[in-house]
């Protein structure tokens, strides 16, 4: 059931949409990324998994403490609590957006109305249930998700007067299944590029993230939890094929119809599905569909959030009260961050998402990398604040040398940016004065 929900929980409503519309831009060359995830979800069963069952902890960042000290505890909740908020917002607002399309726009209310009619409904059915509702939630949702996705695809083959066999046939001779690029080394779809990053941002989004981890911490053993990540991790490249077959088989259908693409790849699926192109049932398909994944990503994250903030940053894991003010307090400004995104929109949500992943999620890569990876005799001395201003510059110089290298060298940076950033955050750690002698700091110091 964990690794069912988790593949709604991971796709949400911004692959639903944004995946199909990646044909136009970057052909089918998102599969690279997904062949890395697959190896990456095995980094994360093998190796952080086990330490996490070992320490016992409701929260992963807890593993920090024990091989560092609080203040890098403290820090990476931090910027676990920014980061996911930006990224589940983000996902969330597509959802929003469509379902602000359908009814609430004609009635004349406005898109922050519909975000928190939304935020809102998910805190009324995990307030009281937790992580257990959200497991039993999730499959539903997922169901709902992947079954509205083959019968769009069902629908879009009838209009192509193709069968399902023809239309596999026909994707794969069309010039946007190209699928690999090894010819290229500086195009930010080069193979090895998105192969590695493929295996990182697993890791991190993943591996170092509260809200994937919680559910997988639900697993009675270690071994069910790792055969949860591992066969969660091999489903994760069919799904993603799927959307994007879609992709292709919709420019097929704008051709034929003598419709022009749209500017925006995002727009791509909507333009059929949502405008009632494709009948009433493919509209209807679609909101289900968004809505279902966008439920399924939003819930978790909320309450991987509260989880973070009562017993990572204050430290209350008991406090009933906290918890629920808490919980509330982070749907109101989920809420209100969804709000703001509409008035950021980008061209390609995917693309914000890894974007926003490679700045934000690259100071825990470099934590944990850290904590894992020092010498045992080299124990940091340093308070909260050295550990947030890392936190914070790696980012910034990651920034300044993501401009500089496209100004200079005419070199973009593609989702290769979250290795140098935890690359950057790890140099910064190493840097920090030692506390000398064996073993680790007592839990529970001030650092």
């Amino acid at each position: 059931m964990v690794a069912y929900g988790m593949v709604g929980a991971s796709i949400s409503a911004v692959t639903f949409v944004g995946v199909p519309g990646m044909v136009l831009t970057e052909q089918m060359t998102y599969l690279q990324t997904c062949l890395g995830f697959i190896l990456g979800y095995v980094a994360v069963a093998f190796v952080l998994m086990p330490l996490y069952y070992r320490s016992g902890q409701a929260s992963i960042y807890a593993l920090l403490e024990d091989r560092l000290d609080s203040g890098a505890r403290r820090a990476a909740s931090a910027v676990f609590l920014v980061a996911k908020m930006g990224s589940a917002a983000v996902r969330f607002y597509v959802a929003v957006l469509i379902v602000h399309q359908l009814l609430p726009q004609r009635l004349g209310l406005p898109f922050a109305a519909t975000a928190l009619c939304m935020a809102l409904s998910i805190w009324l059915y995990t307030r009281r249930g937790g992580i257990h509702t959200l497991v039993r939630t999730d499959v539903v949702l997922t169901t709902c998700m992947l079954l509205a996705l083959v019968l769009i695809i069902y629908r879009v083959t009838r209009a192509l007067d193709l069968t399902l066999c023809q239309a596999a046939a026909a994707v794969s001779h069309s010039p946007l299944s190209r699928v690999f690029v090894f010819d290229d080394w500086l195009s930010p779809q080069c193979f090895v590029k998105q192969f590695l990053s493929g295996i990182f941002i697993v890791v991190v989004m993943t591996g170092l993230d509260q809200d994937m981890m919680q559910k997988n911490l639900t697993c009675r053993s270690l071994r069910q939890a790792q055969l949860d990540l591992c066969s969660y991790g091999l489903a994760f490249v069919p799904v993603n094929a799927l959307f994007l077959a879609l992709g292709v088989l919709l420019t097929m259908l704008a051709a034929r119809w003598g419709m022009p693409l749209p500017a925006r790849g995002d727009e791509l699926l909507p333009l059929f599905a949502a405008t009632g192109r494709l009948g009433t049932a493919v509209l209807w398909l679609f909101a289900v569909g968004v809505v279902s994944a966008s439920m399924s990503s939003a819930d978790s994250a909320l309450t991987a959030l509260t989880t973070t903030y009562c017993v990572d940053l204050r430290q209350r894991p008991d406090d009933v009260r906290l918890r629920r003010r808490a919980h509330l307090t982070l749907t109101l400004l989920f809420a209100a961050v969804v709000t703001a995104v509409e008035a950021l929109r980008s061209p390609s949500v995917v693309s914000t998402i890894y974007t926003l992943v490679g700045y934000a999620y690259g100071p825990l890569l470099g934590l944990f990398a850290y904590a894992l990876l020092r010498p045992r005799h080299r124990s940091p001395r340093a308070p909260l604040a050295a550990y947030m201003f890392i936190a914070i510059a790696a980012p910034a110089a990651c920034g300044l040398l993501t401009i500089a290298a496209q100004t200079l060298c005419h070199y973009r940076f593609g989702y290769e940016l979250l290795l140098l950033n935890g690359t950057l955050t790890y140099a910064m750690l190493a840097l920090l004065p030692a506390r000398v002698g064996h073993g680790r700091s007592p839990r529970g110091s001030k650092g």
